[in-house]
């Protein structure tokens, strides 16, 4: 039974109206934080609803009709609630196309335009990205076993360890050693071929067999020794051809190469054999075709085209190492958005069996640790700011990044989203890159995702913790000190803020002065921190002018009748109705009726006795308890929020009961004038639905402490 209010639309249904409904998806799969959609019409989506889901965190449309929604850590639920969903019963089935679909599908490719090299990156991705669970927790057992290696718990790296840790080893070793059948599997599976098949070639290289033959000793197999690199080479006769033996443990490049060919094997197998006998002879004939040619040719290929690149990228390393330790952390906040750091990781595993280690994941480090130093300070604004959603949203990037090591999160939920992030981040990189550059270099001999559980397995561990320490610290205090929004986007969601928090706040019900005090509720004591407000301009009788001026002169609003409550003008000038006032927000009304008054001197007054339940910090607003129940709102000119309290000298304190005529702040209304903005004053109040009328005068000259705003029961 669900759990949603009768009438309620799901995050899933709203997530599958937004890609154009069941018919238009094709299939849908999920990584570790997106849900990837291939549609039948890329143009029926709606992006911009789909962004606007409190639980969506981004939106990354690609070619071919493909579509990404990222979810973040719940992607998993969130898929899994689509799929169960009554219109996804037939599971995204290809539809049937039109004559002029398919006419349109093949002029679109061969137009070209990119799609192959989208595609290829994506055959890349969707090799790896499935295993991002596995390879996490192998890495982090690795780093548990660095861990009591470095407290002397026991020796890693012994040749002669007991069998409880040689047990241990084989938990994580399982994982890399294995990874290439498991990469076949995955590969076949995009090209859509039976996986089984693709992991059953992989493994026919990998057997217990196999393996035993290097080394020598098996008839027919004769060994050299390569002098110059110091590695042993050997050669098996099989059906009188020389085949090279290599141990294709931790491999990625050798089932990738395979499997590309073996798609086309098996499909072509699928034209040529009738559908009820393709079980017996497509995989029969697949294996007896691509066995061997991984073995002959595959296999060495893509030994020698893997241990290319990585000498390649090794001689980069060796000669330029400041160069290459800037350029890695550079590169990858541009790579991971669009899925092109998979052949950087695939390279990362064949330095570690080529080489015995891995020079890239620790420049790599100081990317990651830049990017969750951005997050950190997105949060610690988020919290400045009173942002709930933005300091929910990094405080679990935050902890996806600082304790998985992946940097999704961060980037479609947070850095992607506001420009001022990356060139902030990007310094981060730099400074984390240079020190790695500077200090040496850092390797590691295994794959480890770059998270603080994993600094043990990086060599030199000290060098490593002051470059990912520079990188995150840098990129924080960029982020927080100039902020992630510039100042508009600033003053603009602290206004809205403002206004959700008042909107929010509860009803005060009338109560004795006596009983108001400093610890009202915070959402009361909120109040008056709200950027923008409305009020309206209702028929009203207009008051006498009074001929006093001054604090002396206001009457204590709230005691002319039991049933109403007056409120005076805080500062002397000419009221103009709110519905004219020159700001939306306040004109709209929406957090009550209300007056501006354009103001002649700068002496803000309480408008009423009561209690200061929110003294902005600033200084240009105050929000007021009055006794007799009105929540008023002073607010001192249009966004002047942006000022920073200059030219504002506040005179009390929140929580300070004031009586009517007692002054609030002095302001420089010239100063004001003169940094560009509006001095207009308003005066609202935002619990008007409480009352059965509210009452505001029209145009007039009025003087601080002369009624302006009436509020009936």
């Amino acid at each position: 039974m669900s759990s949603s209010a009768p009438g309620s639309t799901s995050t899933a249904e709203e997530i599958l109206r937004g890609v154009g409904g069941p018919e238009n998806i094709e299939s849908l799969t999920h990584c570790a934080t997106r849900l990837r959609f291939q549609l039948h019409d890329g143009g029926k989506v709606d992006r911009e609803g789909l962004d606007a889901l409190p639980e969506v965190m981004g939106t990354v449309p690609q070619s071919g009709d493909r579509f990404q929604v990222v979810i973040g850590g719940a992607v998993a639920g969130v898929h899994s609630q689509i799929m169960n969903l009554p219109s996804m019963a037939a599971g995204g089935a290809p539809r049937p196309q039109s004559d002029a679909e398919v006419k349109a599908a093949i002029r679109s490719r061969a137009r070209g335009k990119w799609s192959w090299l989208d595609s290829f990156f994506e055959y890349l991705s969707d090799s790896f990205r499935p295993l991002m669970g596995v390879l996490l927790g192998a890495s982090l057992i690795i780093a548990i076993a660095s861990v009591l290696d470095a407290l002397g718990v026991i020796d890693f790296r012994a040749e002669d360890k007991s069998a409880t840790w040689v047990f241990v080893d084989a938990m994580w070793r399982s994982v890399l050693y294995f990874l290439p059948i498991m990469v076949a599997f995955n590969a076949a599976k995009k090209l859509q071929i039976d996986g089984w098949v693709g992991a059953a070639v992989m493994a026919a290289v990998m057997t217990p067999d196999y393996m035993g033959m290097i080394g020598g000793g098996t008839p027919g197999v004769t060994c050299s020794t390569n002098e110059l690199l110091g590695t042993e080479q050997c050669i098996a006769t099989v059906f009188g051809l020389p085949m090279q033996l290599n141990d294709y443990g931790g491999q990625v490049f050798v089932p990738l190469l395979m499997v590309a060919l073996l798609a086309l094997v098996y499909k072509g197998l699928q034209r040529i054999f009738p559908a009820n006998v393709q079980l017996v002879f497509v995989p029969f004939l697949s294996m007896l075709v691509m066995i061997p040619v991984t073995a002959f040719l595959i296999g060495p290929l893509g030994i020698w085209a893997g241990n290319g690149l990585g000498s390649g990228l090794a001689w980069l390393n060796g000669n330029a190492p400041i160069v290459f330790a800037i350029l890695i952390p550079l590169l990858y906040p541009f790579l991971v958005p669009l899925g092109l750091h998979w052949p950087l990781n695939a390279l990362m595993l064949q330095n570690i069996n080529a080489l015995g280690y891995d020079f890239i994941q620790g420049p790599m480090g100081a990317w990651n640790f830049a990017c969750f130093g951005a997050t950190a300070g997105v949060l610690l604004l988020s919290i400045r700011h009173r942002e709930a959603e933005m300091r929910q949203t990094a405080t679990g990037a935050l902890a996806a990044g600082l304790f998985g090591g992946i940097s999704e999160p961060s980037l479609y939920g947070i850095h992607l989203r506001f420009k001022r992030i990356y060139p902030r981040m990007l310094v981060g990189c730099l400074v984390g890159g240079l020190i790695v550059g500077l200090l040496g270099g850092v390797n590691t001999s295994v794959f480890a995702f770059t998270s603080l559980l994993t600094i043990p397995v990086f060599d030199p561990m000290l060098t490593y913790v002051i470059a990912i320490t520079a990188a995150f610290v840098v990129s924080m205090v960029l982020v927080y000190v100039s902020d992630y929004r510039t100042a508009e986007q600033r003053a603009e969601a602290n206004a809205s803020r403002d206004a959700a928090e008042a909107a929010a706040a509860p009803v005060v019900a009338a109560q004795p002065a006596a009983a108001q005090t400093a610890e009202q509720p915070a959402a009361e004591r909120e109040l008056a921190t709200v950027g923008a407000s409305s009020a309206g301009a209702s028929a009203g009788a207009a008051t006498g002018s009074a001929a006093a001026s001054g604090a002396s002169a206001m009457p204590a609003a709230g005691g002319a009748a039991s049933d109403s409550v007056v409120i005076a003008a805080p500062v002397a000038g000419r009221v103009v109705p709110l519905g004219e006032v020159p700001d939306p927000v306040f004109a709209s009304r929406a957090l009550g009726e209300g007056v501006g008054i354009i103001p002649a001197d700068g002496r803000i007054l309480a408008p009423a006795d009561g209690l200061l339940a929110t003294v902005a910090g600033t200084g240009h607003a105050f929000g007021l308890l009055a006794d007799g129940g009105a929540e008023v709102l002073v607010h001192v000119g249009i966004d002047t929020v942006k000022m920073d309290g200059r030219g504002f000298d506040v005179r009390v304190e929140q929580g300070q009961k004031v009586a009517a005529g007692d002054l609030l702040a002095v302001v420089d209304l010239e100063a004001i004038r003169e940094a560009g903005y509006d001095p207009i004053t308003l005066l609202t109040i935002p619990n008007t639905t409480t009352f059965a009328a509210v009452e505001a005068v029209g145009a007039t000259d009025v003087v601080a402490g002369e009624t302006v705003v009436t509020a009936r029961r």
